[in-house]
């Protein structure tokens, strides 16, 4: 499946892009989803710890398991000004 990830704020520059397009096998969870994204953006692994995971409009954890249509947005701890 096909997973779309948006990455927010200093994750942008971080990965010279705003969005990404994973491929997981079905039943991959967010953890599967993370390890293809730092594999692809290292720089993006310093954070892992700190990074908010959201599937639609709803925060998840590590466990989730991704289904097709799911849209994955990636941001930093901190937001706002």
């Amino acid at each position: 499946m096909v997973i779309p990830v948006h990455l927010w704020s200093y994750f942008r520059d971080l990965a010279g892009t705003a969005q990404l397009v994973i491929e997981l096998p079905p039943g991959g969870s967010i953890a599967d989803l993370l390890d293809a994204v730092y594999q692809q953006h290292p720089r993006l692994g310093a954070l892992r710890n700190s990074t908010l995971i959201a599937v639609g409009v709803d925060y998840q954890g590590p466990s989730y398991v991704l289904q097709p249509g799911d849209d994955v947005s990636l941001f930093p701890p901190v937001q706002g000004g």
